[in-house]
């Protein structure tokens, strides 16, 4: 297999509660003037400690800029107008995904310094070099990549802590899916160096999320920034970003999705999923549909037992769907993009195998 030239830019990537005393070392070789751009809460949260440690260390505050609802070029183009932007020698990009991807789309093509400050830990956008691009009614457009992620991620595990815990529940179902999606699509093949890499990466998706899962979330709950919290959090923000940068180029196969993904796309066909239910709630539901398909018996016992412990669906009902809809949906999934490079067909007999099997349960 003879493969065109490709380059490999990798995360960088601060991890603690008390690590904005490296901001100045690893932002000031790009200048001193800053525009932050947040979501609503995540300012909220992170504000008082940011700013103290911006003010402490000589960086000054051009501007504070929302990035709007969603991941939209409108949102982009409008955040590119703004003198503010012109101005300022990098951006700090504050909150949860649709906030990070926005400034990564903004930044990243302007080749403009940009470094981000998750304050949950739902996906991987702090460390990955793609943007989940939206259309302006909130439906889904397409993947925006880039050759390289943010210059720097600075995870705040105190900040992270004490967020809403619906999203490192979620994020904990994304996560060892990415594991169970890569494996299974590559199964059999001789893969390149990168996606052979990515492969490998993957199994920390896993094996953290089922040692400390559980103990992270009932932290998160509390509010305690533990060991275990941080052993999840580096595997949904960093592992899984780490993973998607293998996985994911535009001359191979995406080894990057599967079956869980595309039930996923496929279900949000009804609104009770967008409205309601989170994506990697809904992710690691659809797992334990890939397993059974799959034949891995003791996997799926391992990942409907995780789920169980934490909460997250096992059942239909669990995420607002009936059989009849699942069954309307069997029609769609095996179109899917998801599952276009899988080492066999998904087909309805299968599905509908493995949802008897989980309704029974």
């Amino acid at each position: 297999m003879k493969l065109e030239n490709y380059e490999m830019h990798l995360p960088s990537y601060s991890i603690g509660s008390d690590i904005y005393n490296q901001i100045e070392k690893i932002c000031s070789p790009f200048g001193k003037k800053v525009l932050i751009i947040s979501g609503v809460k995540s300012y909220e949260a992170i504000a008082t400690k940011l700013l103290k440690a911006m003010k402490e260390t000589g960086f000054e505050l051009v501007g504070h800029e929302y990035y709007g609802n969603d991941c939209t070029y409108a949102n982009v183009e409008h955040l590119r107008t703004l003198e503010e932007y012109k101005e300022a020698d990098m951006v700090f990009a504050v909150g949860g995904g649709k906030c990070l991807d926005t400034c990564k789309c903004l930044c990243i093509d302007d080749n403009k310094p940009i470094f981000t400050f998750p304050t949950i830990a739902s996906n991987c956008a702090a460390c990955t070099s793609v943007s989940i691009m939206y259309n302006e009614d909130g439906t889904f457009l397409k993947p925006h990549f880039f050759t390289k992620p943010s210059n720097h991620a600075f995870i705040d595990t105190e900040i992270i802590a004490k967020a809403p815990e619906k999203y490192l529940w979620a994020g904990i179902g994304d996560t060892y899916a990415k594991y169970y999606e890569a494996t299974i699509s590559s199964r059999g093949e001789e893969l390149p160096h990168f996606t052979a890499l990515g492969v490998a990466v993957s199994r920390m998706c896993l094996d953290p999320l089922v040692q400390y899962g559980g103990k992270a979330y009932q932290d998160n709950q509390k509010g305690i920034c533990s060991y275990e919290l941080e052993q999840a959090v580096l595997s949904i923000v960093v592992t899984t970003g780490v993973a998607s940068i293998f996985l994911t180029r535009d001359f191979t196969p995406d080894y990057n999705s599967g079956l869980a993904h595309a039930i996923f796309y496929a279900l949000t066909a009804y609104p009770v999923i967008e409205k309601e239910h989170l994506h990697g709630e809904v992710v690691g539901f659809g797992v334990l549909y890939a397993l059974l398909c799959d034949g891995q018996e003791e996997e799926f016992e391992k990942i409907y037992h995780l789920n169980q412990e934490l909460g997250l669906p096992l059942k239909l009902k669990d995420i607002g769907i009936t059989t009849q809809e699942f069954e309307e949906t069997m029609e769609r999934i095996p179109e899917m993009s998801d599952v276009r490079h899988y080492p066999y067909p998904i087909t309805r007999e299968m599905l509908q195998m493995a949802m008897e099997r989980l309704e029974r349960m």
